[in-house]
């Protein structure tokens, strides 16, 4: 599925299903849960604290699914097109990082 139909994909189910969209400001916030609720997986999963037993059910995909489909909701009632803001931002990184990362001792393998 491409970014442009993705936002239709989603105006769609909020028309139809959805009844209306949240107001950005409840957006946001929700937005800020989801991303959250992402966070505590990768903390479990990848980081250092340990897994309680209700976590074994959390699904990693699914969560970042719905932080797609909130930014997605926020992008629809704010204007935005997605995929010209992904193209420009992607443009911006090569331009201004051309020479950044690989030139970050940082990142050189040990």
């Amino acid at each position: 599925m491409h970014i442009h139909d993705a936002q239709n994909q989603v105006d769609q189910w909020i028309q139809k299903v959805g009844v209306r969209y949240f107001s950005e400001l409840t957006n946001t916030a929700i937005l800020m849960e989801e991303v959250g609720e992402l966070a505590r997986i990768m903390a479990r999963k990848f980081g250092d604290q340990s897994s309680k037993p209700t976590d074994k059910e959390e699904d990693m995909a699914d969560e970042m699914a719905d932080v797609l489909f909130v930014l997605i909701c926020l992008a629809n009632q704010t204007g935005v097109d997605l995929t010209q803001a992904l193209e420009k931002n992607m443009l911006k990184k090569y331009q201004r990082d051309a020479l950044r990362h690989v030139n970050n001792p940082k990142l050189k393998e040990p």
